[in-house]
C-alpha cells in the first residue's frame, strides 16, 4: 500500500518576533488524512505553528513545503462579517469566483451539514460561541478544504458547544480531511487524535501517537505539562 501524501514538510524552522523566538529548529512531516493535535502550555509556539502551517506566517529561518491542496483555518473566536448566516459562508466562496447563485447554493447545504441550516437568515454576529464555531466549520466545508486548521477551536464553549464541535470535527475527519489543532484540553486530545506533538518554548519537543503520548510520555519532555505544572 502507498504511503499518504505529505501535506507539509517542515525543515528547520525558526520564527522570531524582534528578540521574541516563537519557533525554534521545528523538523515535522504531516500526511494526508491524519489527526494531528498541537499541545503545550501557553506561549509554547502552538499558535505560531498553526499560521505557519496556513501560511499567514513565514519562518524566520528553515524551509516549509505545502502541498497545494484546499486548506482552511478555524481561530478560537471566528471573525464574523456584518451579514447574514448564509452571506458569511457564501461571501467566502464569491470572492474566490464562485458564481453567487452557486455561492449561496453551496453556503445552504454547508449550513445544513453543521445544523445552521434554519438560522440561515439570521445575522452571524448574533450566534452563540458554539454556533458561530460551527459557522466556521460550515466555511471550511464549503470551501472545500482538504486540510482543517484550528486553534484552540472549543476553549471558550460550553460543554454543549465542545460536545457539537467536536462531533463536526470528527466527521470531518471521517470524511477524509485532514485536522491539525491546537488545544489544552487533554480529553479531546484522546477522542479526537492520532498523533500528538508537544512544543515547549517553541521547540518540538515530541512527536508520538496519541497512545503512546500518554501512556509512556509522562516520564520524559511532557512529564511536568501532562502532571499540570505548566513551565
Amino acid at each position: 500500500m502507498n504511503a499518504a501524501p505529505v501535506l507539509f514538510d517542515l525543515q528547520g524552522v525558526g520564527l522570531h518576533f524582534g528578540g521574541v523566538q516563537a519557533l525554534v529548529d521545528c523538523d515535522l512531516r504531516i500526511q494526508a488524512g491524519e489527526r494531528l493535535a498541537l499541545v503545550g502550555a501557553n506561549g509554547g509556539g502552538k499558535s505560531s505553528l498553526l499560521r505557519c502551517l496556513h501560511g499567514l506566517l513565514e519562518p524566520s529561518s528553515g524551509r516549509i513545503v505545502r502541498a497545494a491542496v484546499p486548506q482552511a483555518m478555524v481561530f478560537q473566536k471566528p471573525f464574523m462579517l456584518r451579514a447574514s448566516v448564509l452571506n458569511n459562508v457564501a461571501l467566502g466562496l464569491w470572492l474566490r469566483g464562485v458564481a453567487w447563485s452557486q455561492a449561496r447554493e453551496r453556503a445552504g447545504d454547508a449550513l445544513a451539514r453543521v445544523g445552521l441550516a434554519d438560522l440561515a437568515s439570521r445575522s452571524g454576529r448574533a450566534l452563540s460561541g458554539g454556533q458561530q464555531q460551527r459557522l466556521a466549520l460550515a466555511r471550511a466545508w464549503a470551501l472545500r478544504a482538504q486540510v482543517l486548521l484550528l486553534d484552540e477551536p472549543t476553549a471558550s464553549l460550553d460543554p454543549a458547544g465542545k460536545r457539537e464541535v467536536e462531533h463536526l470535527m470528527a466527521e470531518f475527519a471521517a470524511a477524509g480531511m485532514t485536522l491539525i489543532f491546537a488545544t489544552h484540553n487533554l480529553g479531546q486530545v484522546k477522542r479526537l487524535a492520532q498523533r500528538v506533538v508537544y512544543l515547549e518554548a517553541g521547540r518540538l519537543r515530541v512527536d508520538a501517537p496519541v497512545g503512546h503520548f500518554f501512556d509512556e510520555a509522562r516520564a520524559g519532555p511532557a512529564s511536568a505539562f501532562l502532571k499540570g505544572e505548566l513551565m
